[in-house]
């Protein structure tokens, strides 16, 4: 039967999920060609997470208790990304692309320890990065009344040339037509299929062994399942949900527009959890951003991956910032850069066109000005001044640069790690400071001054006339 998200199908639905096991396949042997590229498409990213990346984290967040990823031969890539973001994945290869049946019969040995036990398979695509997990539990829900397959699909507003889903008088699924398939009042139906997938564990392995390649293109097509319990009078359901989330990568537009939905959710869902943007168009964030609250982000700020927010913070303008953490009441910007490891805690600020990587700055700690700080520790209520560099590489190992608490490190200053200034020492400015500097010292390293009086007269004169001659 069809159903809309926002109503459940079956009353007991919930209580049967919690009580059934959830196995997952995951089909990503696909190598996209279409995308132009020697990289699989479901290692292509939005929000800085991998297509793949995004399906794994939302079947994990729709209760799957086992997982399985599909892959084609050579594509070790793709195993390695699948265990990066679920380690107790087992991996099977499909040898010959012949069809999703053909596909999920390469997880059969998995499929057979989840049919011992009753409980529901989801077969899921690794090139649909916004499908949502309420939407698969939903999925689940179809198959809650006793149904032996249950179908995902959604309201096209072009439903050109998509698959139909064909309901029966009951309101049951009885078959998927293909777009060149169906008649001209099939093809007056926008509900279409969507591809996604729930199955009675412990009927699939045989609905699987029963599907055949009797077909143009000779391949094992999974929907034929449909027709196969309907053959037998299990009863089909089908599942509505919301189109974008359906959105199968092939091309770099449908990356780019899969890309635009994500960001709008996650805007949404910022704002809405207590997040000022005041241009949120702009402002890009990772699969994985986490704010506090009471943040205000400005205009064209960049969130990578890996980044936490803490309450009260304000990020102004043009900053980009990955694999950072933010704490309380923190200002940043505008024109800032946090790298991976920047680790900044309450009210630190780090100012315009100032650059962090790998580095703890502890509370109220102020690089304010043109600086680069990269690898070590800057201690509480430590300024760094305009222009400083901490130099931190010398062209074959990383060094650290510790700057205690209460420092001041003076204009226009390097240290050259691995160098450490003592607490509440000060660095006299212009200095390149290469030995340890103890606490509440004053280091200075500089070229005495000289002033030649009327010297700059003299040589404008001398100048002049060597030009005239």
């Amino acid at each position: 039967m069809t159903a809309d998200l926002g109503s459940p199908t079956h009353p007991t639905a919930s209580n049967v999920q919690e009580a059934k096991p959830l196995h997952v396949v995951v089909l990503a042997a696909g190598k996209g060609t279409r995308m132009r590229s020697a990289r699989p498409k479901v290692l292509h990213k939005i929000a800085g997470r991998s297509l793949l990346g995004h399906v794994l984290h939302t079947v994990r967040e729709a209760g799957a208790a086992s997982l399985s990823v599909v892959i084609g031969p050579d594509m070790d890539d793709v195993r390695r990304e699948a265990l990066l973001h679920a380690p107790d994945a087992e991996i099977f290869e499909q040898p010959d692309q012949r069809g999703t049946g053909d596909a999920m019969k390469a997880a059969m040995p998995a499929l057979e320890r989840a049919a011992a036990a009753p409980g529901d398979v989801i077969m899921a695509f690794g090139d649909t990065p916004l499908l949502r997990a309420p939407s698969l539990g939903r999925l689940r829900e179809g198959l809650a009344g006793g149904e032996a397959v249950a179908v995902m699909g959604f309201h096209a507003g072009d439903p050109t040339g998509y698959g139909r889903l064909l309901t029966d008088e009951a309101g049951h699924l009885s078959a998927i037509r293909e777009h060149k398939d169906a008649s001209d009042a099939e093809r007056a139906i926008t509900f279409c299929n969507g591809g996604v997938m729930g199955f009675d564990a412990t009927a699939l392995p045989a609905l699987l062994r029963r599907i055949g390649n009797d077909n143009a293109n000779g391949e094992y097509y999974l929907t034929d399942a449909v027709a196969i319990a309907r053959a037998d009078g299990r009863a089909v359901s089908a599942i509505a949900c919301p189109e974008d989330e359906l959105l199968g990568i092939n091309t770099r537009v449908q990356l780019a527009e899969a890309e635009a939905v994500f960001q709008a959710r996650a805007r949404l869902a910022a704002m809405e959890g207590g997040v000022t943007m005041i241009s949120p168009e702009s402002v890009f964030l990772g699969a994985d951003t986490r704010f506090g609250r009471d943040v205000i982000v400005e205009p064209n700020v960049f969130f990578g991956p890996g980044v936490s927010v803490g309450d009260d913070v304000h990020i102004r303008a043009h900053c980009h910032i990955e694999g950072a953490s933010i704490g309380d009441g923190a200002r940043i910007g505008p024109f800032a850069r946090l790298r991976p490891g920047a680790s900044l805690a309450a009210a630190v600020h780090i100012g315009n066109f100032v650059e962090v990587k790998n580095v703890a700055m502890a509370e109220g700690a102020k690089a304010n000005h043109l600086a680069y700080l990269g690898d070590g520790e800057v201690g509480a209520k430590a300024n760094v001044g305009a222009g400083t560099i901490f130099c931190n590489y010398d062209g074959f190992n990383k060094h650290r640069t510790v700057v205690e608490a209460g420092a001041f490190v003076g204009s226009n200053s390097a240290l050259v790690a691995p160098v450490r200034i003592g607490a509440g020492a000060f660095v006299g400015s212009g200095s390149v400071i290469s030995r340890d500097v103890e606490a509440d010292a004053l280091a200075l390293e500089r070229s005495p001054q000289e002033v030649k009086p009327g010297w700059a007269a003299k040589f404008r004169a001398l100048m002049k006339r060597r030009k005239a001659g």
